[in-house]
């Protein structure tokens, strides 16, 4: 395995969040973490770029954060329940992250649990 990048697990779309993954991550978790708050959510949406700079993330951590590249973000060493945050500022919920992980139709993720997926 090369530790260079995060390793794809057998869901397309879909990285392991291990130690390595959390500590690369760790400055983008923090920031969307303290999403959780209004004022915060306020800032961001005013400054996107200062918002992250702020929290020291990286430049492609940054371009990921204001491009909403879920993939990307979580390569980055992003969690998907801190992303959730960031991505509910645009009434994003964690079933449309699937779907743009996945690259299926929302219909077609939809019906993953029931088909046993």
């Amino acid at each position: 395995m090369n530790m260079a990048t995060p390793r794809q697990l057998l869901v397309p779309g879909t990285y392991l969040f291990d130690g390595r993954m959390a500590m690369k991550g760790y400055n983008l978790n923090r920031m969307c973490y303290s999403l959780n708050a209004a004022e915060n959510r306020r800032k961001f949406k005013a400054f996107p770029e200062a918002y992250c700079h702020a929290f020291n993330l990286t430049r492609e951590q940054t371009h990921a954060v204001t491009d909403l590249d879920v993939p990307r973000l979580l390569q980055l060493g992003g969690c998907i329940n801190y992303i959730a945050r960031l991505t509910g500022i645009y009434d994003l919920s964690v079933q449309d992250l699937g779907v743009e992980q996945s690259g299926l139709r929302l219909d077609e993720f939809s019906a993953l649990p029931a088909a046993g997926a």
